[in-house]
Protein backbone atom coordinates (compact mmCIF):
# COMPACT_ATOMS: atom_id res chain seq x y z
CA UNK A 1 0.00 0.00 0.00
CA UNK A 2 1.25 3.17 -0.81
CA UNK A 3 0.86 6.51 1.01
CA UNK A 4 -1.50 9.15 -0.58
CA UNK A 5 -2.60 13.04 0.47
CA UNK A 6 -5.76 13.90 -0.67
CA UNK A 7 -7.07 18.22 -0.77
CA UNK A 8 -10.52 18.74 -1.40
CA UNK A 9 -12.33 21.95 -1.86
CA UNK A 10 -15.94 21.59 -0.21
CA UNK A 11 -18.60 24.18 -0.78
CA UNK A 12 -18.52 27.11 1.84
CA UNK A 13 -22.80 27.00 2.86
CA UNK A 14 -22.28 23.58 4.40
CA UNK A 15 -23.95 23.34 8.43
CA UNK A 16 -21.60 21.88 10.60
CA UNK A 17 -23.65 18.52 10.97
CA UNK A 18 -23.64 18.64 6.64
CA UNK A 19 -19.67 18.53 6.90
CA UNK A 20 -19.85 16.01 9.46
CA UNK A 21 -21.40 13.59 7.04
CA UNK A 22 -19.17 14.95 4.14
CA UNK A 23 -16.02 14.11 6.30
CA UNK A 24 -17.59 10.76 7.01
CA UNK A 25 -18.15 10.10 3.16
CA UNK A 26 -14.94 11.00 2.38
CA UNK A 27 -12.85 8.58 4.59
CA UNK A 28 -15.49 6.02 4.03
CA UNK A 29 -14.70 6.02 0.21
CA UNK A 30 -11.00 5.03 0.86
CA UNK A 31 -12.16 2.54 3.66
CA UNK A 32 -14.73 0.61 1.05
CA UNK A 33 -11.90 0.66 -1.21
CA UNK A 34 -9.37 -1.00 0.86
CA UNK A 35 -7.81 1.40 2.41
CA UNK A 36 -6.84 2.88 5.70
CA UNK A 37 -7.18 6.26 6.64
CA UNK A 38 -4.52 8.05 8.84
CA UNK A 39 -5.94 12.07 9.63
CA UNK A 40 -8.21 14.37 8.14
CA UNK A 41 -8.65 17.80 9.09
CA UNK A 42 -9.49 21.35 8.26
CA UNK A 43 -7.05 22.92 6.10
CA UNK A 44 -8.49 26.10 5.86
CA UNK A 45 -11.96 27.73 6.11
CA UNK A 46 -13.64 29.84 4.05
CA UNK A 47 -10.60 31.23 1.75
CA UNK A 48 -11.45 32.69 -1.04
CA UNK A 49 -10.88 31.11 -4.04
CA UNK A 50 -8.60 32.85 -7.39
CA UNK A 51 -11.28 31.85 -10.10
CA UNK A 52 -15.13 30.59 -9.38
CA UNK A 53 -15.68 27.29 -9.45
CA UNK A 54 -19.30 26.02 -10.00
CA UNK A 55 -20.20 29.37 -9.20
CA UNK A 56 -18.67 29.51 -5.73
CA UNK A 57 -16.31 32.22 -4.72
CA UNK A 58 -15.21 30.72 -1.71
CA UNK A 59 -14.22 27.28 -0.33
CA UNK A 60 -13.39 25.49 2.64
CA UNK A 61 -10.07 23.05 2.46
CA UNK A 62 -9.95 20.10 3.61
CA UNK A 63 -6.75 17.91 3.77
CA UNK A 64 -7.05 13.67 4.20
CA UNK A 65 -4.01 11.47 4.40
CA UNK A 66 -4.41 8.28 3.68
CA UNK A 67 -2.78 4.81 2.53
CA UNK A 68 -4.44 2.45 -0.13
CA UNK A 69 -3.51 0.28 -3.46
CA UNK A 70 -2.61 2.28 -6.70
CA UNK A 71 -5.14 0.40 -8.40
CA UNK A 72 -8.23 1.22 -6.00
CA UNK A 73 -7.20 5.21 -6.89
CA UNK A 74 -8.96 5.71 -9.72
CA UNK A 75 -12.32 4.38 -8.12
CA UNK A 76 -11.85 6.21 -4.63
CA UNK A 77 -11.47 9.53 -7.21
CA UNK A 78 -14.59 8.63 -8.75
CA UNK A 79 -16.71 8.71 -6.08
CA UNK A 80 -15.55 12.21 -4.99
CA UNK A 81 -16.11 13.54 -8.22
CA UNK A 82 -19.96 12.05 -8.27
CA UNK A 83 -20.10 13.95 -4.44
CA UNK A 84 -22.07 17.75 -5.47
CA UNK A 85 -20.84 19.27 -2.03
CA UNK A 86 -16.85 18.83 -3.54
CA UNK A 87 -15.87 21.00 -5.70
CA UNK A 88 -12.48 19.96 -6.63
CA UNK A 89 -10.35 17.52 -5.10
CA UNK A 90 -6.42 16.37 -5.84
CA UNK A 91 -4.91 13.15 -5.12
CA UNK A 92 -0.99 12.95 -4.73
CA UNK A 93 1.22 10.17 -3.71
CA UNK A 94 3.37 10.76 -0.86
CA UNK A 95 7.02 9.72 -1.34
Amino acid sequence: MKKYEAMFIIKPDLSEDEKKVLFDQISDAVVKNNGKVSGGSIWSEKRKLYFTIKKYREGIYYLLNFSALPTSIVNINHTYKLNENILRVLITKIE
